[in-house]
């Protein structure tokens, strides 16, 4: 079986790294942006797109600087992949990146990162920092 790609992309963004965090780690913040509705039980995470529904686990946190997650379906497989939002903030200017890493098949590569870009971009509008 094929093995998924890992990617990382970065993106600017204009809020401070303790509300960029609220929006990462919390159900009400991820849906405002992620997806349509998320639900929390524990570590486990439901998200819901239109009429699809898929879990994540809540793999490790720290608080204003990165969460990732691992989608329950890859767990199943024994993969170790996950998805990360990392916050980083730079020493001198002061700028914020959200830097995100993920894993897609080859044939997915492009479709996940235009689908990161689309999100970023609806936290940004969410932020209005766009």
């Amino acid at each position: 079986m094929e093995d998924k790609i890992k990617f990382e992309m970065e993106f600017p963004i204009h809020a401070s790294p303790q509300l960029l965090y609220q929006y990462m780690s919390t159900p009400s913040g991820l849906s405002e942006w992620f997806s349509d509705n998320v639900n929390s039980r524990g570590e486990i995470f439901t998200f819901i797109w239109d009429d699809t529904e898929e879990q994540a686990k809540l793999v490790s946190k720290k608080s204003s600087e990165r969460i990732r997650f691992r989608w329950v379906e890859d767990e199943e497989d024994g993969e170790s992949y996950y998805f990360e939002m990392r916050i980083q903030v730079d020493e001198i200017t002061k700028d914020v990146s959200v830097i995100i890493t993920d894993f897609a098949f080859e044939d997915d590569l492009n479709e996940a990162k235009m689908l990161w870009e689309n999100q970023i971009s609806d936290l940004k509008q969410v932020l209005g920092s766009a």
